[in-house]
């Protein structure tokens, strides 16, 4: 795990629900249970400042560093992604993006093609991305100001379930994800009775926790979180998710007491 991504699931899991902030010295404690020398967590703070995801104040001698709330947006934005699921009955249509680039915007384009990823379309044809949840007013809002982008927003349906089968499976690697969730289910479903009877130790909890959060969370941002008749058979990602909650909760007591440990000795 990268110094700067452990620095936002502290924030994101932990540190949020105790004011929002912290001293550098509790940062640099908490930043050792993952091997993250003090000498780098400096390093990845000022850089967190220079981006404007992190800023600080001075309380005496010690610097408090904060989120600034672009980073909380991306936070609760991925946190939605990670912990939620589409509940309820699909009513049949594909809301569809068409959009056209100049060849000399490639970075707006990728920027676009990142952000209909992000929220859960597909690739069905070049410059055609679809999804079976109604988001391209979110698409359209997000690049309002960007006059070289042509965008053709479209709500349809298909012929039939075979069809909306075909799409899916065009739109979406569904034999590697489905792979991807299976690895994901046989490392941690094993694990579930150890942290149900308690014999992680706190630090041992906060670890593991993290490197769930880490495993995990790549996941459900390739996952376009189809409806069931879209799904190929035995598909693993709803038992995935599942498995991935209960961990992530049993594992929460001994991982929060131990951040309270370690940031009351600041």
């Amino acid at each position: 795990m990268k110094a700067r991504t452990v620095v936002f699931d502290l924030f994101g899991d932990y540190l949020r629900y105790r004011g929002g902030e912290v001293r550098l010295r509790g940062l640099i404690a908490l930043m050792e249970c993952f091997g993250v020398r003090e000498a780098t967590v400096r390093v990845v703070v000022t850089r967190l400042r220079r981006e404007g995801l992190l800023t600080s104040r001075r309380d005496g001698r010690e610097t408090t560093y904060l989120l600034t709330d672009r980073s909380w947006q991306l936070l609760d934005e991925g946190r939605d992604r990670i912990f939620q699921r589409v509940e309820g009955p699909w009513d049949g249509r594909w809301h569809t993006v068409i959009y056209s680039v100049p060849e000399t915007d490639r970075a707006l384009r990728e920027q676009l093609r990142k952000k209909l990823q992000w929220l859960g379309f597909g690739p069905l044809a070049q410059s055609v991305w679809v999804s079976p949840h109604d988001r391209v007013a979110e698409v359209r809002d997000t690049f309002a100001s960007q006059p070289t982008i042509q965008l053709d927003l479209l709500h349809a349906r298909s012929e039939g379930a075979d069809h909306d089968r075909n799409i899916a499976t065009r739109a979406w690697n569904l034999t590697k994800l489905d792979h991807d969730y299976l690895a994901l289910l046989e490392n941690y479903r094993p694990l579930l009775d150890r942290y149900r009877a308690g014999e992680l130790d706190g630090k041992q909890a906060l670890a593991e926790r993290m490197r769930l959060v880490y495993d995990y969370r790549k996941l459900p941002f390739q996952d376009p979180d189809l409806p069931p008749e879209l799904l190929p058979d035995g598909w693993a990602g709803r038992s995935a998710h599942e498995v991935f909650v209960q961990a992530h909760s049993l594992l929460r007591a001994p991982a929060e007491a131990y951040v309270d440990e370690l940031i009351s000795r600041d």
